[in-house]
């Protein structure tokens, strides 16, 4: 299916660098992936660009062979989820019901920034309807499978589905999705990958089809932590700039509310494990109560500003086509019908004061240390047969990366489970505008990680 399926995207910059791959060689293993018989293509994208990623890989090869390359991306498959406006196309944001709605009439500001570093757009994924779900469940495309335990058909997380499935099947070496509430981590943790969700502000939200503005952010999946950076080094405002760490040097803190409650013993055994890994390289490990988290419950009960602002969007569409919706999305989005502004500006206020009280207590550490998501991905037939628990194990899939979304920080998720076990996810999370620290910890981290695996 795929020549290079362990191919990184920061080790196919390497090797185009050298020339033992091509810019075409990579775009064709992608499209081939894509169109695999037993593969997930068809569930991992909506879209399929083939002739456009052909030429844009013809265009970078002959830039390479000049010495003229945009940017270390140019040639480099990527994938973009389906809410990114791309122009002369309706952006439907994984619904039916946008199918027929005007075109857009320029590209989202991602889009046009990966286009200038020459970056070779493969196609758009498929992701949880309009991003309200953290499972990755689409009753209108079908649902991507989890890479691991494939004949059990588990779920890729979302709502960034197709991007996490299009990385790890090899269909694309790198994808850019959103996160208001985990949507980039969650995935990355479910499919062994690495997801990165930056701090809102770092990456223009233009032409971005929204779920929350209040929450929304841009992020980057890939198979490692620097192929997150250089992707998030095309699309940011700035780069980021890594620096050497020394896990020796390393205060981090473990929240002990809420956020280890309900593991299951693959992620209990895989946290513990990573944990203890980051120890013996030095790193001062210490728990720390923050039951600020604790609050979050009280604060969001009436749906939050993720209900409130959802509403506010869809309600003209809900009015006309209500039954071409998800139920298990329009439910969710109804909720913000009974929330006006007076109820947003209490959440902004108890925001603002949530946010100066926990900066205060995560600013003495380095990072945030705690499980990305508190189970195995589950299957997705038991999850379709059973309303119960498609909700149950959303909100528990949801609980821990929220966190940092309300808190306006960044995180990252990194694989930290054991070779040939189910993936895990490891968070490591950051107050807002660390994002520089935090990804370079995260290589430190990442590093003394797949050296124990």
């Amino acid at each position: 299916m795929n020549s290079y399926p362990s191919l990184s995207l920061q080790q196919a910059i390497e090797q185009l660098e050298l020339g033992t791959v091509t810019c075409v060689q990579l775009t064709e293993q992608a499209l081939a992936a894509m169109t695999a018989r037993e593969g997930e293509g068809s569930r991992a994208f909506i879209q399929v660009y083939a002739q456009w990623a052909r030429e844009q890989a013809e265009a970078s090869a002959l830039r390479r062979a000049a010495g003229n390359a945009l940017s270390p991306l140019d040639g480099v498959p990527v994938s973009i989820k389906d809410l990114f406006d791309l122009q002369g196309e309706a952006t439907t944001g994984g619904s039916t019901v946008l199918a027929d709605a005007p075109v857009a009439e320029s590209h989202a500001t991602i889009v046009d920034k990966l286009l200038q570093a020459g970056a070779v757009i493969v196609g758009k994924t498929n992701m949880t309807e309009f991003a309200y779900s953290g499972l990755g469940i689409n009753p209108h495309y079908g649902t991507p499978a989890n890479p691991w335990d494939r004949a059990a058909r588990r779920i890729p997380g979302g709502s960034s589905s197709g991007a996490a499935v299009s990385i790890s099947d090899g269909m694309s070496l790198g994808a850019i999705g959103s996160d208001t509430g985990g949507s980039v981590r969650i995935p990355a943790a479910f499919c062994g990958l690495t997801g990165y969700k930056p701090t809102a502000r770092r990456i223009s939200m233009a032409g971005v089809l929204p779920l929350s503005a209040s929450l929304d952010s841009v992020g980057t999946l890939a198979h490692d932590v620097l192929s997150c950076v250089a992707l998030d080094a095309v699309i940011a405002d700035r780069p980021l700039s890594l620096t050497v760490k020394n896990l020796a040097d390393a205060h981090f803190a473990v929240p002990q509310t809420g956020v280890l409650e309900g593991l299951d013993t693959q992620v209990a055994a895989a946290f513990e494990r990573a944990v203890l890994t980051i120890k013996q390289a030095g790193a001062q490990v210490s728990a720390i109560p923050l039951t600020e988290i604790a609050e979050l419950s009280a604060i969001n009960a009436s749906g939050g500003f993720t209900a409130l602002e959802s509403w506010q969007w869809h309600q003209p569409l809900i009015a006309q086509r209500a039954e071409g919706y998800d139920p298990r999305v329009v439910s969710r989005i109804r909720r913000g019908e009974a929330l006006g502004e007076a109820d947003r500006q209490r959440l902004v206020e108890q925001r603002a004061d949530w946010q100066t009280r926990v900066s205060h207590i995560v600013q003495q550490y380095d990072a945030l240390l705690m499980p990305t998501v508190p189970f195995i991905a589950p299957r997705i037939a038991d999850l379709e047969a059973d309303e119960d628990a498609y909700f149950r194990i959303n909100g528990a899939a949801l609980r821990n990366p929220s966190v940092i979304n309300f808190l306006d920080g960044c995180a990252v998720s990194l694989p930290c489970s054991a070779k040939g076990q189910a993936p895990v996810g490891l968070m490591v999370a950051a107050l807002p505008m660390q994002d520089d620290a935090l990804m370079s910890w995260a290589l430190a981290i990442e590093t003394v990680l797949k050296a124990h695996q």
